[in-house]
C-alpha cells in the first residue's frame, strides 16, 4: 500500500473515468520478413499482364534496384503494395532486412531508408564472402570518382529536368509547385542556370514564379545525352569500370525510364546505339535479380 493515497473525493471523481488497457491491434496482411525486400513504387501498368516486370516505374527506387542487383546481391524480393506515405520520412524506396543480418522471426525486422542501403550491402557481401566497402566505390582511381559526381549531378539536373517536363501535365504543373512525392526536388534546382522569374527588377511586382523555357531544357538535355554516349563509346561501365558502381545504376535507371517515356526524350537516347544497347544489357541482369514477395 502506498504512503500517498488521494483524496476521498478525488477518489470517488476518478471512479467515471476507468483505465482500460487493449491488446494491440496487428495488421492481418503482414508481411514475413523471411529474404531482404525493397519497398518500391509499382512498375508501369498496362506493359506486363503477366506482372513479370518488377522494374519500378520510378527512377530512385529504380536506381536501388540496379544498385542492388550490380552490386551481386541476391535473394532479393520486391513490394510495391506500400505507399510513399508508408515509408521513411514518406520516401520511397526502403529496405526490409532481419534484424543484423540473421534469419528473423516473422515478426522481426528493420526498415531501412535509402541512404542506408549501400552500408548494408558492404555488410551483406562481407557476411557471403565477397568484396565489400570500398574506398573508391568501385572506381579505377580518385579521379574517376571524382568524375563521377559531375555525371550524377548531369543526370539529376539537366536530364532529370527534361523527364519532368515530358510527364503529363498534372505532374508538370505538380513538379513546378514542388507538390509532388517528399523525395521530389523543386524544378527551379534541376536547372542550371536557374530560370529567369516572371517578374524583375524593371517590375512594380516583386521576383516570383518561374519562366521555364521547354526548347531551352530540351537543347541540355540533349547535349547531356550526347555527353554520356560519347562518354560510354564501347566500354561494358561508365568511366572504364571493371565491374558497375552507383553511377552505373543511376545510369540505366534513367535510360530506361526515357526510354519509356515521351517520344520528346525517347528520341535522343535511341539515336544513340550504344546506350540502347547497354540499357537492353544491364535491364536483363537487374530484371533477373528480383523477385515478388509472395
Amino acid at each position: 500500500m502506498s504512503v500517498f493515497q488521494l483524496p476521498a473525493p478525488l477518489r470517488s471523481f476518478f471512479v467515471h473515468f476507468p483505465l482500460h488497457t487493449y491488446d494491440p491491434i496487428l495488421p492481418k496482411n503482414k508481411k514475413q520478413t523471411t529474404a531482404p525486400t525493397l519497398w518500391i513504387a509499382p512498375p508501369r501498368t498496362g506493359l506486363d499482364p503477366d506482372n513479370t516486370d518488377l522494374l519500378s516505374s520510378d527512377v530512385k527506387c529504380l536506381k536501388w534496384q540496379a544498385y542492388l542487383a550490380l552490386r551481386g546481391v541476391t535473394g532479393v524480393q520486391v513490394r510495391y503494395d506500400v505507399a510513399p506515405d508508408g515509408g521513411i520520412d514518406g520516401r520511397l524506396p526502403n529496405l526490409q532486412v532481419s534484424l543484423e543480418g540473421r534469419v528473423a522471426s516473422p515478426e522481426d525486422g528493420e526498415l531501412l531508408a535509402a541512404h542506408l542501403i549501400p552500408t548494408w550491402v558492404d555488410g551483406w557481401l562481407e557476411r557471403h564472402g565477397k568484396k565489400g566497402a570500398d574506398p573508391l566505390e568501385g572506381h579505377l582511381d580518385q579521379a574517376a570518382k571524382d568524375e563521377s559526381t559531375a555525371w550524377v549531378a548531369l543526370l539529376e539536373g539537366q536530364i532529370h529536368a527534361a523527364l519532368v517536363l515530358a510527364q503529363p501535365t498534372s505532374s508538370y504543373i505538380s513538379s513546378l509547385l514542388n507538390l509532388s512525392a517528399g523525395n521530389s526536388r523543386p524544378f527551379n534546382s534541376l536547372l542550371n542556370p536557374p530560370p529567369a522569374p516572371f517578374t524583375g527588377l524593371t517590375s512594380l511586382v516583386p521576383p516570383s514564379g518561374t519562366r521555364i523555357a521547354p526548347s531551352l531544357v530540351y537543347a541540355q538535355y540533349s547535349d547531356a545525352i550526347g555527353a554520356l554516349s560519347e562518354r560510354l563509346g564501347t566500354d561494358k561501365w561508365f568511366l572504364g569500370s571493371e565491374s558497375p558502381t552507383a553511377l552505373d545504376a543511376l545510369v540505366f535507371a534513367y535510360l530506361h525510364i526515357i526510354l519509356h517515356s515521351k517520344e520528346d526524350v525517347r528520341i535522343e537516347v535511341t539515336r544513340r546505339v550504344n546506350l540502347v544497347a547497354w540499357e537492353w544489357r544491364v535491364r536483363g541482369l537487374v530484371r533477373s535479380a528480383f523477385t515478388k514477395i509472395a
